[in-house]
């Protein structure tokens, strides 16, 4: 039977508001299965790609021992949350991707917004604008969206209206974002920030409202894949040993109490704070973020699985979709 590839809605979708990580949504217009692959990221610190690396925050990764196991790097820190690679990256190279996509802050990008993309993720930030003003600096995702109009811009100065729209046809835009509005807005507050919080239900919809206005950038002809990383993510947690790791809970990186450190004290041979011995072994790199095995797991998830992890089709048949 053929796919029907057809625009996507939020409809029979069940968003669990607890969610630490919330689902990522793919779209794209039409993908032919013969073009080279073009990735627009969009989202929070699962996916950034060195964003904040460029802006005054205190949600950082430019420090050893993060991005310990980022090849391209040579082990050097880039700004990614984690050991390794992010979870948009390995979907990436599952559907052909030669590079990744750079980060929108890094300088000279432009040119590459043709070639390969633009990464436009955020540590700390949320669907919400608010979301993350004690880390100060971030990057919202009104303000992501508005800085890949700029892309936009300069690629019609490129190749033109028409050629712009033919390009971004081939493309895919992903998303992943909102677990920092959930822990912002509706976890326990934090003592010294005494922050109010919100019934869950009450600010889901709000956000989901949000959301959906953002998404409409997007287009009355995108589809949408709603891809469910939080049960595949709960799956890893409950069944962790069947999945080759030994530790679910603690991170291998720093602690999970305040204030959640992950480090290298002094020079590049010194010994890295609390860093665990086997990073294939753990789920967590730090308090908040998966390791790079873990992300690999949930990608692979989220390009070939069925309709219970990604809908209404896998990432693969999006891409796939004429």
């Amino acid at each position: 039977m053929a796919l029907q590839c057809k625009m996507g809605t939020f409809d029979n979708i069940n968003f669990k508001p607890l969610s630490l990580l919330i689902p990522i949504f793919l779209s794209l217009y039409a993908v032919p299965s013969f073009s080279n692959f073009t990735t627009f990221v969009f989202g929070d610190s699962l996916v950034d790609a060195g964003n904040n690396d460029y802006i005054f925050t205190l949600a950082k990764a430019d420090s050893p021992p993060y991005g310990i196991d980022f090849k391209p790097s040579g082990g050097h820190p880039t700004g990614r949350f984690t050991n390794g690679r992010t979870i948009a990256e390995m979907v990436g190279q599952s559907l052909g991707a030669k590079s990744y996509p750079p980060p929108y802050l890094a300088p000279n990008t432009e040119a590459e917004a043709i070639l390969k993309g633009i990464n436009y993720a955020s540590g700390a930030s949320g669907i919400m604008d608010k979301t993350g003003f004690f880390f100060i600096g971030r990057i919202p995702l009104g303000e992501q969206v508005n800085n890949f109009e700029q892309n936009r811009n300069y690629m019609v100065n490129a190749m033109g209206e028409n050629g712009t729209r033919e390009f971004l046809k081939k493309a895919v835009f992903s998303l992943t974002i909102g677990s920092n509005d959930i822990l912002n807005n509706v976890q326990p507050s934090i003592p010294f920030l005494g922050h109010e919080k919100v019934f869950p239900t009450t600010f889901l919809d709000f956000m989901i409202s949000n959301l959906t206005l953002q998404l409409e950038e997007m287009g009355p002809d995108a589809i949408f894949v709603f891809a469910n990383s939080y049960d595949v993510f709960m799956d890893i947690l409950a069944n962790y040993r069947r999945f080759g790791f030994e530790n679910e809970d603690e991170p291998c990186c720093g602690g999970y109490f305040p204030p959640f450190v992950c480090f290298q004290r002094g020079d590049a041979n010194a010994t890295a704070s609390a860093l665990c011995d086997y990073r294939s072994k753990y789920v967590f790199w730090d308090a908040y973020h998966p390791t790079e095995d873990a992300n690999l797991i949930i990608a692979k998830q989220l390009v070939d699985g069925d309709e219970s992890v990604s809908f209404p089709f896998n990432i693969r048949q999006l891409y796939n979709c004429n």
